[in-house]
């Protein structure tokens, strides 16, 4: 005789599981994990590139923003000697010549951007990096491997203060 009553399901006692309320499993926890772990690395990857990228062009707008700088109390600088000085975050030369007049340059070889010294008793602004020398009058590259001269600042001494701004 056939068996006429209905079978019921294995899982009848059971509820089922929709895909609205599933809990987090470990494996997923863990996939999250490792997921939030690979971004954060990916981020500390990227930040210096960033920052590489990014850096010239906020050091340029900042040095273009500087137009001028006073250094109070360098009138009484000594004839034939110089001084080094900031500007816009460079560095700069200025030279009190024996016949009186200021000059200042920036100090930045146009060879590969080492700083350049004052040398008096040779009567010449020099690069040690790879020997380049510079006219310590009007800044022209004389010798070595810089291709331009260095860029020349205006300089005015008034009632104390020696004022440098760009030509």
């Amino acid at each position: 005789m056939a068996d006429n009553k209905k079978k019921k399901p294995m899982n009848s006692g059971q509820k089922t599981i929709s895909s609205d309320n599933i809990s987090p499993t470990r494996r997923g926890f863990i996939r999250s994990g490792i997921g939030i772990a690979g971004l954060i690395y990916i981020g500390v990857a990227a930040y210096p590139v960033y920052r590489y990228l990014v850096d010239p062009a906020e050091k340029a707008e900042a040095e273009a923003s500087v137009k001028e700088i006073e250094l109070p109390g360098l009138d009484k600088l000594p004839l034939g000697t110089a001084m080094m000085f900031r500007f816009a975050g460079k560095p700069g030369l200025i030279i009190h010549h024996e016949d009186g007049e200021w000059i200042a340059f920036s100090a930045v070889c146009t060879h590969l951007a080492c700083t350049v010294q004052f040398q008096k008793d040779q009567k010449r602004i020099h690069c040690a990096c790879h020997g380049g020398t510079y006219n310590m009058k009007t800044g022209k590259n004389i010798s070595g491997p810089p291709p331009r001269p260095l860029t020349k600042y205006n300089v005015e001494v008034l009632d104390g203060k020696v004022k440098i701004s760009r030509t």
